[in-house]
């Protein structure tokens, strides 16, 4: 089997072409433009997927990926494919979800041009590494693409420049400290501000005997560290509120959003690129507008990216959020800001089906969407706009699908390019009410 053409890009990495009998193959290290020969070929029936074995003739839009782990490391799929590429390819991505799942056939005219991340490499605020010990040596880094293997790295691209070798310091200082003992450290996530100089390193590490005292000013001194901090992971399956032990610094990171200065807790989510965030918060502020007197759900405020400014524009927002390190967080941010919010912990299902009439909703659930409790619940509590924010092709176009059946129309689909270098892509939808 010889020259397969790639056609485009597909949710999930790959290039796609088809064969001769018509089937669509997917081939991982494609381009689209390029014509190439397959390897490790797997016929599903309908459909195959395969590698590129080699390149008779490369795209135009092939580049050369600046990073020496690309290729082996799952963390970025398309270093290899120019930028301009990467976002069409987003927009196709949401456009052909909502249409193929969320029986939207018009979303090619509410789908617009993915936004572009000021930054394309450089810009994650947050990165987490595995860690694994191999020979009793202690390493860190990134799951081999479709493997659970490790691919120990020195460096990660997608970091600030000024953190970029944050793994392999980590690696050697961890190392130091573990000695001839097992820290039991499972994964390690680091935190570096791109409007600060915060930096937060996070060792997740189940209940068990640690060098707190030397651990925490070693960390601090050879990492330029704010913050470190040990989360317990048996406490993060077992509560909404993992235990936190502070072992130097300020015990949580801080990062400038737009005006506002958030204090986030090592458990707690927040967008990994600052820059594109804000472009984010500037959209769902726009297909929201607040006119000074709405009432607002912020269901998923996590710590309050978009709690605060709403705050500032509308008459009264209500924050809805379960974990307990993001409300916590939240309290602290709008008291930082001089803001009021009407914060109300739990499960958004619960929560929003006793919370009333609201204007106006802000919706960011996790990568599963919302359920259909929840889903019935925003229905009717009955805002006239819902900006859906979604980190899920797929999800999205199903729950688009389910609110058009309650009566909300889609009106605009903006996909920002929040992961450069990577297939994700996060994308926000404007509903109106019929």
């Amino acid at each position: 089997m010889s020259g397969v053409l790639i056609e485009s890009l597909a949710n999930g990495g790959d290039g796609v072409g088809h064969l001769d009998d018509g089937r669509a193959v997917f081939v991982r290290g494609g381009c689209p433009g390029d014509r190439v020969t397959l390897s490790d070929i797997d016929d599903h029936g309908r459909w195959l997927t395969a590698r590129v074995e080699s390149i008779l003739e490369p795209s135009a839009d092939r580049v050369e990926p600046p990073c020496p782990y690309f290729g082996s490391c799952g963390g970025c799929q398309w270093q290899h494919v120019s930028i301009d590429v990467q976002r069409a390819a987003k927009q196709q991505i949401v456009a052909d979800a909502l249409k193929r799942i969320g029986h939207l056939q018009l979303a090619d005219d509410v789908v617009r041009p993915c936004v572009p991340s000021p930054k394309d490499l450089g810009y994650r605020n947050k990165v987490e590494l595995l860690a694994t010990t191999r020979s009793g040596r202690l390493e860190l880094g990134f799951n081999r693409i479709a493997s659970d293997d490790l691919v120990p790295i020195d460096r990660c691209l997608l970091l600030p420049t000024r953190i970029a070798d944050a793994p392999k310091r980590l690696s050697g200082a961890l190392r130091f400290l573990s000695g001839a003992g097992d820290l039991g450290i499972e994964r390690v996530a680091v935190r570096a501000a791109q409007h600060r100089s915060d930096v937060e390193i996070a060792l997740w590490t189940p209940p068990s005997a640690f060098p707190r005292n030397v651990a925490g000013p070693m960390l601090e001194k050879g990492l330029g560290a704010t913050s470190i901090v040990r989360v317990l992971s048996e406490e993060r399956r077992a509560s909404r509120r993992p235990k936190v032990e502070v072992l130097a610094g300020a015990g949580f990171w801080r990062e400038r959003l737009g005006p506002y200065l958030y204090s986030v807790s090592a458990p707690s989510f927040f967008q990994v690129n600052t820059a594109a965030a804000e472009k984010l918060v500037e959209i769902v502020l726009e297909m929201l507008d607040p006119d000074g007197t709405d009432s607002v759900a912020d269901v998923y405020s996590g710590a309050g990216t978009f709690t605060l400014p709403i705050a500032e524009l509308a008459g009264m927002v209500t924050a809805v959020e379960e974990s307990g390190s993001a409300i916590r967080d939240l309290r602290r941010n709008l008291e930082a800001a001089q803001l009021d919010a009407d914060i109300q912990p739990g499960d958004a299902e619960r929560v929003m089906m006793d919370a009333g009439r609201f204007d106006l909703a802000v919706v960011d659930p996790p990568r599963a969407g919302l359920s259909q409790g929840t889903l019935r619940a925003l229905v009717n509590s009955s805002p006239r706009r819902i900006a859906y924010v979604s980190c899920d092709p797929a999800t999205l176009a199903r729950d688009a699908r389910a609110l058009g059946e309650a009566g909300y129309r889609l009106a605009s689909v903006i996909p920002v390019d929040l992961f450069p270098q990577t297939f994700h892509v996060e994308t926000v939808a404007q509903f109106l009410r019929a």
